[in-house]
């Protein structure tokens, strides 16, 4: 597993739980908050967006994920994931999300979840997703 500073994991809980403050879930009453850590040390953040046709909520850690590589960030760029939920437990991400976090984050990248306890859980990629489905990315020529 990468190893993340634990001052760069409080900035990461602080940016995501900040985040989870401007999250749309009138329909939860659940506002989620993700901090996606780029190598360089860029942060993205992103919160849930609900809708009233519930297929179509986005869950914060894929806005993070469509922030980064709205900034031209791909597969390899990307450090850890830090979600923050609203709560007294920590929980990993949905399986959509393990789904697309899947196709950006390396096996052993670290995906943490903290909540209101402060209490912080960690796990790699491969440990919430083993034998994640892949396409092969077409190269562009």
């Amino acid at each position: 597993m990468i190893t993340i500073a634990r001052d760069t994991l409080k900035i990461l809980e602080e940016a995501a739980r900040d985040a989870s403050r401007n999250a749309y879930a009138p329909y939860s009453n659940f506002p989620v908050g993700a901090a996606l850590l780029a190598e360089d040390g860029e942060v993205y953040v992103g919160c849930n967006v609900e809708n009233g046709s519930f297929g179509l909520t986005v869950c914060a850690e894929r806005c993070a994920v469509h922030a980064a590589v709205s900034d031209g960030r791909g597969r390899g760029d990307l450090a850890a994931l830090l979600v923050f939920v609203p709560g007294l437990t920590c929980h990993p991400p949905c399986g959509a999300c393990r789904q697309v976090l899947s196709e950006f984050l390396l096996p052993e990248t670290p995906v943490y979840s903290a909540c209101d306890t402060g209490e912080i859980v960690v796990w790699t990629m491969d440990e919430l997703l083993p034998d994640s489905f892949e396409l092969p990315v077409p190269s562009v020529e």
